[in-house]
């Protein structure tokens, strides 16, 4: 008789953690900035084309899922220094289960008066911190999509050989 009471519990348990959300059955990717490098700087006061930061970044994604994932609308905002730069985005990403992929990004910034002082500064070879604020939504498949963010998606300090000879 006493083992009709544990089989009773064990199932109304089983069935409760199949109601559980989405978030409580998958891990969150995560997502690093291997590095990323100024690759040319238009500033603003001249004449002619709109003034850019050209930027190449590459991400490293990891799952740490038993299922594969496909992420969509990587999206952040490019912070340096304490300042906000720019808003950045990444293409698709597909990743196996328990996998990790990278990603490389070409982003064009446009650079106002507010925030050619950040990008002078790696123009010039010289530290900066940086953080990419942003989130992301995952495809796990069978288990649906997945909105995560706003976080800080990766951090870090940035110095590169100067592009600009003053």
């Amino acid at each position: 008789m006493r083992l009709l009471p544990a089989a009773a519990l064990s199932t109304a348990a089983l069935s409760l953690s199949a109601c559980a959300p989405l978030q409580q059955l998958v891990q969150v990717p995560q997502v690093q900035v291997q590095n990323v490098y100024l690759t040319s700087l238009t500033l603003p006061g001249g004449f002619g084309s709109v003034p850019v930061a050209n930027l190449t970044m590459n991400l490293q994604v990891t799952n740490p899922n038993p299922v594969p994932l496909r992420m969509a609308n990587i999206a952040g905002t490019l912070i340096i220094d304490g300042a906000a730069v720019g808003d950045v985005s990444f293409p698709n990403v597909d990743i196996a289960a328990r996998g990790v992929s990278t990603q490389r990004a070409d982003l064009s910034i446009p650079v106002t008066l507010n925030t050619a002082a950040s990008f002078l500064k790696v123009a010039r070879g010289q530290l900066v911190t940086y953080r990419v604020d942003g989130g992301f939504t995952a495809n796990f498949g069978p288990l649906g999509l997945q909105n995560f963010g706003p976080f800080t998606l990766s951090q870090g300090q940035w110095k590169q050989s100067p592009i600009l000879p003053f």
